[in-house]
């Protein structure tokens, strides 16, 4: 009864335009804010989507590292006890250390990662091949796989027949006294393959064969420094994690994919949320031109409000009339907002029209993706500031006494 009385309101001539014209002002901000809230949630879900797709090709569903220390030491027995969980499609033993890379004048420090013939299929680092290919040789014959970046800074062309570069790769010790001619093993190898995946990867690693590597480092042959683990099913990450976990005790660490990138994650969240905030100031500066009409429209129908206190209407139902008269405003501006958003939401997806500016970036265009969650929160804050900018105004209704006896 209530939203009828507010639909009438909404659509009866009133005794002056500047009511109706505010009234639209008040719906076509809403619609702004509204659209504006979702377009920015659909891009930040773009790129989260691109970014969680570019680190999934590099780093696995879970990782086993040590609690402390650079390494970790294990036996057949731990190896089988972990084949024996269910729901892992297949894990890697990594070990990974600082080292040189040299062609001629140039030079780069790199992150030397030296992997086993199952690392491929614990990511997805094999599509994003862009030289050569992917092949880490034996231990007796190893080779380079590199980011981009670090071909560049080389100088060199990933190709199964490019030349040889120098490698200085630090030994283990036990003094601390430092002699480059016993802490240091040089050798050289062969540069494969190039992989482009983000600039964190690309500038920084190099892998090789994780053999070859714990020889130069003189590692134990039980020593590495981690286990790179792939699920068959994503959802069930974190029941595999807890049994892993249990298996290996409180000296490992047990990371999923958002733990090991939490800081990134974190930081991409909290964009969103400050972004979220900023952009519902414009539904706050909707919600004065709200209270405003509103306040317009009690002076409009004082006898309206007159006549429903004759007929017997409380205060609680003309607060109702009046509070349905805002969300009436808001429904109308959030739905065409909503609307307005999907609209062009789509048209980025299939037209792209809207271009990342640089050039530099694995797209040319913004990524967007529509999430139901985004919709919804957006209603509830729509509702939640169209809530608080009709009550006064309806409260105010409801508290006046009107007559219906002429002046």
């Amino acid at each position: 009864m209530q939203f009828l009385f507010a639909w009438r309101y909404f659509r009866a001539k009133k005794s002056t335009n500047v009511i109706n014209i505010i009234a639209w002002i008040c719906i076509v901000a809403i619609m702004i804010g509204t659209a504006a809230l979702i377009l920015v949630l659909s891009v930040f879900n773009g790129f989260e989507g691109l970014v969680k797709s570019l680190y999934s090709s590099f780093y696995p569903d879970i990782r086993v590292s040590p609690a402390s220390g650079k390494y970790l030491t294990l036996d057949e027995k731990q190896l089988q006890q972990l084949r024996g969980i269910g729901g892992l499609r297949s894990f890697s033993l990594v070990v990974e250390e600082k080292a040189i890379l040299r062609n001629g004048d140039n030079q780069a420090l790199v992150s030397l990662k030296g992997v086993d013939d199952r690392f491929k299929t614990v990511n997805g680092i094999t599509s994003h091949m862009v030289n050569g290919r992917f092949d880490i040789g034996t231990a007796a014959h190893p080779k380079l796989v590199v980011g981009g970046g670090i071909e560049g800074s080389l100088g060199i062309r990933s190709t199964p027949k490019a030349e040889p570069i120098s490698i200085y790769i630090p030994r283990k010790s036990e003094s601390e006294a430092f002699d480059a001619a016993s802490n240091i093993t040089p050798d050289t190898i062969r540069s494969a393959g190039t992989f482009v995946i983000q600039q964190d990867f690309d500038n920084k690693y190099a892998l090789t064969q994780i053999d070859f590597l714990k020889q130069a480092m003189g590692l134990d042959a039980g020593a590495f420094s981690a286990i790179e683990i792939a699920v068959t099913d994503p959802s069930a990450t974190a029941k595999i994690q807890q049994a892993i976990q249990q298996l290996f005790g409180k000296n490992y660490k047990v990371q999923d994919r958002y733990q090991q990138n939490q800081s990134l994650y974190s930081i991409m969240n909290l964009e969103r949320w400050v972004f979220y905030a900023i952009l519902s100031l414009i539904l706050v500066v909707a919600a004065f031109n709200m209270v405003g009409a509103l306040t317009m429209l009690v002076l409009e129908k004082q006898k309206d409000i007159s006549v429903l206190n004759a007929l017997g209407a409380n205060r609680g139902f003309i607060l109702k009339v009046f509070l349905s008269e805002g969300f009436l405003l808001a429904t109308i501006g959030g739905g065409m907002g909503m609307l307005l958003a999907l609209l062009l939401v789509v048209l980025q997806q299939q037209f792209h029209l809207v271009p990342l500016q640089g050039g530099s970036f694995l797209i040319d265009y913004f990524p967007v993706t529509l999430k139901l969650r985004d919709f919804l929160l957006v209603a509830v804050t729509v509702s939640v500031i169209a809530f608080i900018a009709s009550w006064t105004p309806a409260r105010k209704a409801s508290r006046k006494e009107f007559s219906l006896k002429a002046e």
